[in-house]
């Protein structure tokens, strides 16, 4: 049997888990890529085994959080002052150094999904016992996550080490795997994966198509927001466009915001992609501990058993974005009031006095009696949703104005605000539609790295967002996270270190 190795700080990972269905079974066992090019159960469980991999809470639990909304002035830290204030302390206050483990949880994690796709895409191109259809699907798939966890890991530390094969312990010492390429050279290698999947996958509802799949949707529209990134207006704006008329597959907005997040509404008209959740016999087909650790917290001390560990509540500076009558502030924030607060599924949080925070996600929120529960608090079954139709609309509004398409641009976000209960817009200026942007995705693990991309076209801008948050954004230095010592130090010296960390 091949052995799969991978840069996740020069060590080896080794092994390739596969099930037959990724919401029934846990992955286990070994599946190498002579088996999958000539079985097509095995190429099946390869690629099944790059979507289980996004459970895992290094690519998207308590460490993502911590980057993405913790990090940014979406949401303050939450639960005790002094728990976890070495890790997700440091994020909220921009503090963190090398040694925080949250860097190299993320790094290990996402690596190591990388590592998955990559097999995947090596058994899969020598495959010799699927249709071509089918093969050229699965390849599809597997570029697409590939580019996704790239996407976040450049947006997370920049230029990072280019893995985009299979390689053998000799090419592992290379000084090439060793070493960081630069941020453009990995957007390249993005944008090549999605170009791949946008040709190869089947549109949503298809023939060969899947819920919980990527898709031809999801590929114009993750390809969509790179182009935003890479600041090419035009293909931002052709590929949001042939997700809003309906090119790729029929999309269109969820006419509650409220119900996005529950169960009843996964993989809903607006879904364009988000990570499969549910139960199976060992309880664990979840993200690990991605509602409990935002779930409203007692403390273990006031009377009642409390929802999670109170991280990541949202902050004054994001409620205080939300002009008046807007919907989607009650979708979005758990607010504790004296006397209690009833929640949608009819649970009461005591008062204030009763928890530790003023606020929680109500995005994370999940139900244990409304919703699926096979009593594995650290495993709720809350599908994580990825991108959505509308943050597409953003997308097209932005592109479109840029392009001197103003027009088209105020349609994007009067659809919005109209669903938001708000009056639509005649007119747009940029700053409308980053309020927009803000209000529409928040809580969604976007805001640090929005603030980055805005701060790049608009000086000034993540630094007076993060002044009116109580908090100091350093130009030259925050624009990413530190490499992690650890992996430094795997590497002998060889990754070098970003900037003022």
């Amino acid at each position: 049997m091949k052995k799969i190795y991978a840069l996740a700080g020069a060590a080896l990972i080794t092994a390739m888990f596969a099930c037959n269905n990724y919401l029934d079974v846990k992955p286990q066992g070994q599946i190498d890529e002579e088996a999958a090019a000539g079985d097509p159960a095995s190429a099946q469980n390869l690629l099944t085994g790059i979507y289980n991999n996004m459970w895992v809470g290094k690519l998207h639990g308590f460490p993502f959080i911590g980057v993405t909304n913790i990090a940014s002035d979406d949401a303050d830290k939450g639960s005790s002052p002094d728990d976890a204030a070495p890790t997700q302390g440091q994020l909220d206050n921009l503090t963190m150094d090398a040694n925080n483990t949250t860097f190299n949880d993320l790094w290990s994690g996402y690596y190591q999904a990388i590592a998955r796709a990559n097999k995947a895409l090596d058994a899969l191109e020598s495959s010799t016992s699927l249709d071509a259809a089918t093969k050229s699907r699965y390849q599809g798939e597997a570029h697409f996550l590939r580019a996704y966890f790239y996407f976040n890991l450049v947006r997370i530390f920049g230029g990072v080490p280019k893995v985009d094969k299979v390689l053998t312990p000799a090419e592992a010492a290379q000084d090439q795997y060793q070493t960081r390429a630069t941020a453009d050279e990995i957007y390249q290698l993005i944008i090549a994966d999605l170009e791949f999947a946008l040709t190869n996958l089947p549109a949503k509802g298809a023939s060969g198509s899947q819920v919980g799949r990527a898709t031809k949707g999801a590929a114009a529209g993750m390809l969509a927001k790179v182009m935003l990134y890479r600041r090419n207006w035009q293909r931002a704006y052709s590929l949001s466009d042939s997700v809003i008329t309906g090119k790729v597959g029929p999309y269109a907005l969820a006419t509650d915001y409220a119900t996005i997040w529950r169960q009843s509404g996964a993989n809903n008209t607006e879904s364009l992609f988000e990570i499969q959740t549910g139960t199976n016999a060992t309880c664990d087909a979840a993200v690990e501990v991605y509602s409990n650790s935002q779930g409203p917290r007692a403390g273990g001390k006031r009377g009642w058993a409390d929802l999670g560990w109170g991280f990541g509540g949202p902050s004054l500076s994001l409620v205080s974005e939300y002009e008046a009558g807007d919907k989607r502030l009650a979708a979005t924030v758990i607010f504790v009031v004296p006397g209690g607060t009833v929640l949608w599924d009819n649970f009461r949080i005591p008062g204030r006095d009763s928890v530790e925070n003023d606020r929680y996600n109500y995005k994370a929120y999940h139900s244990r009696t409304q919703e699926q529960f096979c009593g594995n608090q650290d495993r709720l079954p809350k599908n994580l949703r990825i991108l959505r139709l509308g943050e597409v609309l953003l997308i097209h509004a932005e592109a479109a104005l840029a392009l001197g398409n103003g027009g088209a641009a105020a349609t994007d976000i009067t659809a919005l605000r109209l669903r938001a209960g708000l009056a639509g817009k005649g007119t747009v200026t940029l700053q409308d539609i980053w309020h927009e942007r803000r209000v529409e995705l928040a809580m969604e693990h976007d805001r640090y790295f929005e603030l980055v991309r805005e701060e790049g076209l608009v000086p000034g801008t993540a630094v007076a967002a993060y002044s009116r948050h109580g908090k100091t954004f350093v130009v030259g230095k925050n624009e990413v996270f530190p490499i992690p010592f650890t992996q430094i130090q795997f590497s002998q010296g060889k990754l070098q270190q970003n900037p003022n960390y």
